[in-house]
């Protein structure tokens, strides 16, 4: 996977920038969803984060998962792909079940949760609110959705 893309010069007109990050819905035999309250903006989000060049995306959100939760997960299958259209992110979201592992804060999260699905949206802003609702959608492929950061558009 690309991480950063440009092949601009000073005089010529530039290919688009785009970061790919990873993050997954955590779902618990019970329903309950495991979210992270992040330490640098203390903001509620699925676990997640930049996938690394020489990283599977499988790997990547695996890994990510790990390091902000402590749960080790299976990834099950992507359920939606994202774009902040003004930042140039696009997020790759799968569902994914627990393996093993204790759910608890983190280097980069202050706080780890199970939720249920009403109180995990109630957390977030819906541009993070809809992956988990999708991710839990069985009635249909990955989803496509762009947003500006807070609200779809």
């Amino acid at each position: 996977m690309l991480l950063y893309m440009s092949n601009r010069t000073e005089q010529e007109q530039s290919t688009p920038r785009h970061s790919v990050s990873v993050a997954g819905a955590v779902v618990r035999s019970d329903g309950k969803l495991l979210m992270i309250r992040r330490r640098d903006n203390g903001r509620w989000e699925p676990p997640g984060g930049v996938l690394e060049l020489e990283e599977t995306v499988e790997a990547g959100v695996a890994r990510e998962i790990l390091e902000e939760t402590g749960v080790s997960v299976e990834v099950e299958r992507l359920t939606g792909v994202y774009k902040n259209m003004p930042r140039g992110i696009v997020a790759l979201f799968f569902r994914c079940r627990p393996v093993e592992g204790v759910a608890g804060p983190t280097e980069e999260s202050r706080q780890v949760a199970w939720m249920t699905p009403d109180e995990a949206a109630g957390h977030m802003t819906e541009a993070y609110a809809v992956r988990v609702l999708d991710a839990l959608d069985d009635s249909t492929g990955p989803h496509v959705r762009s947003h500006d950061g807070r609200v779809l558009v």
